[in-house]
């Protein structure tokens, strides 16, 4: 927590930290005594007011004034005058803005939820699939709906309408869920009202698609292709090799940075990932795709975009062109991924080295690959199996064979 005036040139250079970092107005002589700023990990930088009821052991409250960008550090040390005048006077600034939110509509609401709760929390990707799901199903279905009127059978209705496709019905019960619950934790609902409980979730058929070899010899064949024929960039060549070779997540792979890249040590270091911290061991293969992936200046990303600095962002235009061509229309790029485990688990490597490679945090996550990774055990029963008869079927020499006994021979 730091202190001091809070004016343009502070807030704009404030660095983000691991954690929310808070610099409150205070240290000098005409100080407004809690009027503050919150940055959060992200960069985002939120104008706010803290103060608290009923004296010294009073409970704390804050009230945001707004994002810097959009509202100024004058206008924002204003706004906290007026209200901080509110508190003085015995108002509660807080629980009024509750009170009128409670009846305000979803879709006023929704974007708070998703600017001050889901951009500031959760990772990129999971936010960008938020906001997909509330402006695709949400908004559509209860944009006008009052907050404090929405019950479960509005929750079981819009979710039987998308029965068509369980898995996103699935993914839109489990935002509105956590909507929910962040407009309890705000006042704007009564506790334990959540309406999207006891809301049956549909079943999902998990799709399992594995390249055989001769369906990863197409896709090399594929590769190479592209590559003389300069059809596509090299990143984009690279980052379907690098997710074939590694089994990498799609993101992890589009946003790797050279300064993870210990060749030393052979591996990835990611400072974060969907499961966090990660190390990804590099295979020979993955070693000589990297030191031959072109480097350039003044981008840190190994596999590079369009715009200057930047990494590329869509792979699924060129990975169908290249798809296609190789005949695997039905291949999607996170089956590369279930590929490599696929291949993992027909070696004979365990469940636990194989989440391990993935990065699984849950080992039940590796357990899609239980029934590939007791083909070796099979071949090993045949090949056990198949000396045991040939022992057996032999034609009778005549000569007798004593086997040994553990408590001695037999007479």
């Amino acid at each position: 927590m730091a202190t001091g005036k809070l004016t343009k040139r502070t807030v704009d250079t404030q660095r983000p930290g691991e954690k929310d970092i808070y610099l409150w107005d205070a240290g000098y002589s005409d100080a407004l005594s809690g009027f503050g700023l919150k940055v959060t990990p992200a960069g985002r930088k939120v104008y706010l007011v803290q103060y608290r009821l009923g004296g010294r052991k009073g409970r704390t409250r804050r009230v945001t004034i707004g994002t810097h960008g959009k509202i100024t550090a004058e206008k924002a040390r204003a706004r906290a005058k007026v209200l901080l005048g509110e508190v003085a006077a015995g108002h509660d600034p807080a629980s009024e803005r509750d009170k009128a939110k409670a009846g305000s509509t979803l879709g006023a609401v929704l974007e708070q939820f998703l600017s001050e709760h889901v951009d500031t929390k959760l990772k990129p990707l999971s936010a960008q699939e938020y906001r997909r799901v509330a402006h695709l199903y949400i908004l559509p279905a209860l944009k006008n709906r009052r907050i404090a009127d929405i019950q479960r059978p509005d929750i079981a209705r819009l979710h039987h309408s998308m029965r068509e496709k369980p898995f996103q019905a699935n993914r839109t019960l489990a935002v509105l869920s956590s909507f929910f619950n962040w407009c309890e934790k705000h006042g704007l609902r009564p506790d334990g009202s959540n309406p999207c409980r006891h809301v049956e979730k549909y079943k999902e058929r998990k799709r399992e698609r594995f390249l055989s070899e001769e369906e990863l010899a197409r896709l090399g064949e594929a590769l190479r292709e592209a590559e003389n024929s300069q059809t596509a960039s090299p990143w984009t060549i690279a980052a379907i090799r690098l997710l074939t070779l590694t089994g990498a997540r799609l993101s992890e792979i589009l946003t790797l940075k050279w300064d993870y890249v210990d060749f030393e040590q052979q591996q990835l270091r990611l400072p974060d990932s969907k499961t966090g911290q990660k190390s990804i061991f590099l295979n020979a293969p993955t070693l000589e795709v990297l030191a031959a992936i072109p480097r350039l200046e003044g981008n840190p990303h190994v596999i590079c975009g369009e715009k200057p600095g930047a990494h590329l962002v869509n792979l699924q235009k060129p990975w169908r062109r290249i798809r296609k061509i190789a005949g695997l229309d039905d291949v999607r790029l996170h089956d590369l991924r279930h590929s490599f485990a696929s291949v993992a688990a027909g070696g004979g490597m365990s469940l636990p080295v194989i989440g391990a490679l993935l990065g699984h945090s849950q080992a039940q996550t590796t357990q899609r690959y239980a029934h590939l990774s007791a083909d070796p055990l099979k071949a090993a029963s045949d090949a056990v199996g198949e000396r045991i008869a040939a022992a057996m079927n032999k034609p009778d020499s005549g000569e007798v064979v004593m086997l040994p006994h553990g408590g001695g021979s037999r007479r």
